[in-house]
């Protein structure tokens, strides 16, 4: 049964995941047979090539969606400001994938604050038709429920998109005793949970505990929204990050399992966790 939500992780291979996702076929290709959806976080950095694109497109199911982060170049570097050409040559590169895009992920750095919504307006309305938007935001004027806050929303609601809702509660309530939570604590902004009603299909990226079974506590609200948010005809993207993403599968089967005590007739993720056994001879 096809899943009716999108699920997935912030990349689709990890050397952890070798023995936990179906055997065969290229890490993409395997990835895709367990979740119909991935942040395409590494365009942050550097833009894929065409022929990378094409090859992609080749890997996965028409129902699979890619939400790939714009290069930092336009968000953090250009504050979207005078960044038509360099728009123009990413979209040209992942052409291939038109049909499996989902709503390109629009994420805006914490420098990115209430004086600059008039650029961040201009850029949505005059981007190509075809894309959907998500768009995350990070300076805490955004999160204070006051004037800014609310010309954001507003902003966003009158264009039909949704505001990429980061929950990183999980994350920021464990103590930092090894390198994967340090880093992560160091790199994940820590700022409120703030959902907008829209339109749009509601993006939540979770940061989860580096003790798996921790979760539990930190998942079981968005088990009840999301659960709602599918029996009304609605299909939230929801990613699933641990600090050492190495374990982002397993908290994708412990989310599933627990949303499956709301919605029995979802099938378990068709993933392998348990320890193979060392043979005897």
């Amino acid at each position: 049964m096809a899943l009716p939500y999108y699920l997935g992780c912030p990349q689709w291979q990890d050397p952890n995941w070798n023995n936990q996702l179906p055997p065969g076929g290229t890490p993409l290709a395997r990835y895709a047979r367990v979740f119909n959806t991935v942040e395409g976080n590494t365009t942050f950095y550097a833009s894929p090539s065409r022929d990378q694109c094409l090859q992609w497109r080749q890997q996965v199911p028409d129902s699979f969606r890619f939400l790939f982060k714009l290069p930092r170049a336009i968000t953090h570097e250009r504050f979207l400001t005078g960044v038509g050409d360099e728009l123009d040559t990413f979209l040209s590169l992942i052409e291939p994938l038109n049909d499996v895009l989902g709503p390109m992920l629009l994420q805006l750095p914490a420098g990115f604050g209430p004086q600059r919504l008039d650029q961040l307006w201009h850029f949505l309305d005059t981007a190509p038709e075809f894309l959907h938007w998500t768009v995350e935001v990070r300076h805490p004027a955004f999160f204070a429920k006051g004037d800014e806050e609310r010309a954001l929303n507003q902003g966003l609601r009158a264009r039909k998109l949704a505001r990429v809702v980061l929950d990183s509660r999980a994350l920021f309530s464990a103590t930092p005793d090894c390198e994967s939570t340090i880093d992560a604590q160091r790199k994940k902004p820590r700022v409120p949970v703030h959902i907008l009603p829209s339109d749009a299909a509601p993006v939540i990226r979770y940061i989860g505990h580096p003790d798996l079974e921790t979760n539990r506590t930190f998942l079981a609200p968005w088990v009840d929204r999301v659960a709602a948010w599918i029996e009304a005809g609605i299909q939230p993207y929801v990613f699933m990050h641990m600090p050492d993403n190495g374990h982002a599968v397993e908290l994708a089967a412990l989310w599933t399992e627990l949303l499956r005590e709301k919605l029995p007739e979802l099938e378990p993720l068709p993933v392998e966790l348990s320890t193979p056994q060392i043979g005897l001879f």
